[in-house]
């Protein structure tokens, strides 16, 4: 049931992104054409996932989580766009295809990542939700996407490359760059719902968990994977001495940990008190996930 629920919602979410897209054939089309290329381009759509998984567990209504899983996936891709270019990370691939940069340019790239940024602030304030709830949506985003959290994570990644940094540091580096954003898409789907407190400390454990289980596959996948298979550059982050889990922890110990992460998972989802099949079956595929 879990699996025939999450390819309804990714299918749900595919349509919402194409609707809320600019069109191609209105100006500035090189503009929208550069957004289009960044978001319709077969992601793993986790984020709006977690936003429907934590919102039905809770009774939440999938109208009034759309909005929410479309601000977090497009503030996502806004990410993505901006990490590949030069001056970042620097990478030709995403998801299988040429990054934006490499697609257009490095100046229509960073004005889709800003746009789509924007674009997905200007959804959130229309969500069919009280003012309230918009409102604490927006406030949860804008914390989770700037120096507090993404970007803030980012820039911390940028100054550990190629230096040694502690457990603590990396976790913490993690939590923002990877984790805030994940976590951010858990709590709008329990603000869509009006979760109550012990419901939210749970789902926040998960969520915290979920995240440092996320990178650490990820850092695994760069190692073990191949482009074809993960659709971005395999072993970049070894080749730009990029801090990561295995390279501070080892293959092995990092394994380890991930173990752990999936049951603090499963302890927490535990105290959510609803049906949590979806959000288990997220976990699942954070942790086993092939790509």
């Amino acid at each position: 049931m879990p699996e025939a629920q999450l390819s309804a919602w990714r299918a749900r979410i595919e349509a919402a992104l194409a609707h809320a897209l600019p069109a191609t054939d209105a100006p500035p089309q090189r503009l929208h054409a550069a957004m289009r290329h960044a978001v319709l381009n077969g992601g793993k759509r986790m984020r709006p996932l977690l936003v429907y998984a934590t919102g039905t567990a809770l009774g939440a209504e999938l109208m009034a989580l759309d909005v929410a899983a479309l601000a977090v996936e497009l503030m996502h891709c806004y990410s993505l766009v901006h990490d590949d270019l030069p001056a970042m990370d620097d990478d030709a691939l995403r998801r299988g295809k040429p990054t934006v940069h490499v697609a257009f340019d490095d100046a229509t790239a960073i004005l889709a990542g800003d746009a789509l940024q924007t674009l997905a602030f200007e959804i959130l304030t229309n969500a069919p939700l009280t003012a309230e709830t918009r409102l604490a949506m927006l406030a949860e985003l804008a914390r989770a996407s700037g120096a507090a959290g993404m970007c803030g994570g980012q820039a911390l990644d940028i100054a550990a490359t190629g230096n040694t940094i502690s457990l603590l540091e990396l976790e913490r580096l993690h939590a923002l760059k990877t984790g805030a954003l994940l976590r951010c898409a858990v709590r709008l789907g329990a603000l869509a719902a009006h979760a109550d407190a012990k419901q939210r400390q749970a789902l926040d454990n998960f969520a915290d968990a979920l995240g440092l289980a996320f990178q650490i596959r990820d850092d695994l996948l760069d190692i073990e994977g191949d482009a074809a298979t993960l659709g971005k550059t395999a072993g970049k982050d070894q080749a730009q001495a990029k801090a990561t889990f295995p390279a501070l922890l080892g293959v092995a110990t990092s394994r380890t940990r991930l173990a752990d992460l999936a049951a603090t998972m499963h302890a927490s989802l535990c105290g959510v008190d609803s049906n949590t099949e979806a959000l288990q079956a997220l976990a699942h595929k954070v942790i086993h996930r092939a790509h």
